[in-house]
């Protein structure tokens, strides 16, 4: 893999419960609202389940998710292709960490502070 090892830990505090973050972060009709640009496969289930593979692209960088870990407080996805590493989500009541590590050419804490930015902006238009 081209690139360089990048680490990024963000925690930031949400205006939202414990369920809406988890729904914003499980449910695929939910992501491809706020994680745009990254697009997704289009025939995709409705919900993230332990087990499971997809990819999604960043313009035309494809990044392979296979999800390791679900439940009730925390999401973890091995990453490949675009991203070799994996990304991990943990919340509750008001709050929301991600924790993101791999190689990539890709600047990985700009996605991340990006991504955390439009999941807070979408919480918070739900209300």
């Amino acid at each position: 893999m081209l690139g360089n090892f990048q680490a990024s830990h963000l925690r930031i505090e949400l205006n939202a419960s414990e369920t809406k973050i988890k729904d914003s972060l499980l449910k695929f009709s939910n992501l491809r609202q706020w994680l745009w640009p990254q697009t997704f496969e289009p025939s995709l289930p409705e919900q993230l389940t332990t087990g499971m593979s997809f990819t999604s692209w960043v313009g035309v960088i494809p990044i392979h998710h296979q999800i390791e870990n679900v439940n009730d407080n925390c999401l973890r996805m091995l990453l490949s292709q675009g991203i070799d590493g994996y990304h991990e989500w943990s919340w509750g009541d008001g709050w929301v960490q991600s924790r993101l590590e791999g190689i990539s050419l890709l600047p990985l804490n700009l996605g991340q502070t990006w991504s955390l930015t439009k999941l807070r902006q979408f919480v918070s238009s739900q209300s």
